[in-house]
Order: C-alpha cells, then structure tokens, then sequence
C-alpha cells in the first residue's frame, strides 16, 4: 500500500533502545518527516506482514528482540510491494562480516552506532530525495 501522505515523507523507526529511538525521531520530526516507532522485530515482522502504509524509508536496528535486522530485511524484500523501500541499517556492531550481511540481504546502507545526525540524515535525505 502507497503512503497516503506522499507530500510528507514517511519514515519507519524499528529500534529497541527507548533513548536511541526518540534521539531519531526528534531528529527526523525536526526535518519535517512523519515517524513510525516499533520497539521490537516481531512488532517489524507483523508490520511489515499485514497491509500497513508503506513507509518511504525504514531506519532498522540489527540487534532487535525476537527477530533481528538481518532477517527483516529479508522479510521486507519478499514483498513486491516493499521493493523500493530504502532500508538503512543501524548497528553497534563494526565488522565487515555484519556490513556485507546487511548488504547482501537488501538493505541500501549501513550505519554505524554510535551515528552522526548529520550524516545520518543527509543519508536519509539521499534516499528520500528531500532537502539540499
């Protein structure tokens, strides 16, 4: 399903960390986009199963409760409807191994905690194609 509000862009938050996911949304609200929160990857999963409003972008933690990033990825491209969905991935964890993973399952980018805000939304701004 397409995002009704088109004209502003809607971005899906799916991290457990309380702290980590309001720093995100205040960041993102504050540049004008619509924010979703979900705290954990069964939450995620069943979003992404049932007929929600398709997001613009999904900002997604890999480390999450019952199911991981990697895996909701994976769960996210096997719908036609999600396919040009941006993911951008972020985790604590720093190794090649993980980065490639992340890569190779469908997400679009990889970021690392702790994040720059500036860097993290101009990568957003990149993938939604807003601001400068």
């Amino acid at each position: 399903m397409e995002n009704q509000t088109s004209a502003t862009p809607l971005v899906l938050v799916v991290e457990d960390d309380e702290h980590i996911a309001q720093v995100l949304r205040f960041m993102l609200e504050r540049q004008g986009y619509q924010v979703v929160h979900l705290a954990d990857g069964r939450a995620a999963s069943e979003h992404f199963a049932a007929d929600q409003v398709r997001p613009d972008l999904v900002l997604l933690d890999v480390m999450l409760p019952y199911v991981d990033g990697f895996e909701l990825v994976r769960l996210a491209r096997e719908r036609s409807d999600w396919a040009g969905v941006p993911i951008l991935m972020l985790t604590a964890k720093n190794t090649e191994r993980d980065t490639v993973r992340a890569l190779d399952a469908g997400a679009n980018d990889f970021v690392i905690k702790p994040f720059q805000p500036n860097e993290l939304l101009a990568r957003v701004r990149r993938f939604l194609k807003t601001g400068p």
